[in-house]
């Protein structure tokens, strides 16, 4: 059975409880398992509802299973029991030919960006539409919208080399909003950042979803967490132990 995540002690932070349980679900994972062939058991009995529009951090040990929930919202891997609903959508009978249009409703951000080293800021962020075959007139618009959403139009023109390490994650947060996704997928985004700078990517998220994107986020980043007081989905051991609006890092007594 599913349960709605639980309120923390304080009650702060998240949607308000009665909007999140009239919303429909953007992503929805019923009775989950994944079981590689050496047998890891690496997600187990997982039921997880993930609203539109909601903000949420997915926390855990390493090995506790964030990734492998990840490749299987993305299709990169398939359950071996269960259903993953993406939009209303069963991820799993999804036509070969309906997997990339639903990937390019999500948007991906790595903590090691996976940027093209000799294209531009503005190309790599481009190429995310050109490989799907949209057309210059409407790719140059999207990738200006991209672009000043995260603060980089005065840098559109220089190469990754020539960018900070949070001008770098920035780029590779445009080129996952630039074909409008409905969900960003941030794994790790500020693994490799400073604080100051973890905290600039942090605000930027936060404003992505202000308007209108969902946001899941995996993080190790307990400091980020606990301040911020979102919804918190933690995993140990492949199962699910807590579903929190407003939580800590940490489970508070």
């Amino acid at each position: 059975m599913i349960l709605a995540p639980q309120r923390s002690p304080e009650g702060a932070g998240g949607a308000a409880p009665g909007r999140r349980a009239e919303a429909v679900p953007l992503i929805a994972l019923h009775d989950v398992a994944k079981v590689y062939p050496n047998g890891r058991q690496a997600l187990i009995d997982v039921d997880l509802l993930i609203p539109e529009g909601d903000f949420v951090f997915l926390v855990g040990p390493s090995g506790a299973g964030k990734s492998t929930l990840i490749k299987l919202l993305i299709r990169d891997e398939l359950p071996t029991r269960g259903a993953v609903f993406f939009d209303g959508r069963d991820v799993v009978r999804l036509r070969r030919g309906e997997v990339p249009r639903m990937r390019r409703r999500i948007g991906i951000v790595f903590q090691d960006y996976k940027l093209l080293p000799r294209k531009s800021v503005a190309e790599n962020v481009a190429f995310a539409l050109e490989v799907t075959g949209a057309l210059g007139r409407v790719v140059r618009p999207a990738v200006e919208r991209a672009l000043a959403i995260v603060g980089l139009t005065a840098q559109r023109d220089q190469l990754p080399t020539q960018l900070s390490g949070g001008e770098l994650q920035r780029t590779a947060i445009a080129r996952a909003l630039v074909h409008e996704p409905k969900v960003i997928i941030a794994d790790e985004p500020t693994g490799n950042l400073d604080p100051l700078t973890s905290w600039e990517i942090i605000q930027l998220l936060l404003r992505i979803n202000d308007l209108g994107t969902t946001v899941l986020m995996a993080t190790h980043n307990a400091e980020v967490v606990t301040a911020l007081r979102r919804r918190v989905v933690a995993l140990e051991e492949g199962r699910v132990v807590r579903d929190e609006l407003g939580g800590a890092y940490h489970r508070e007594y």
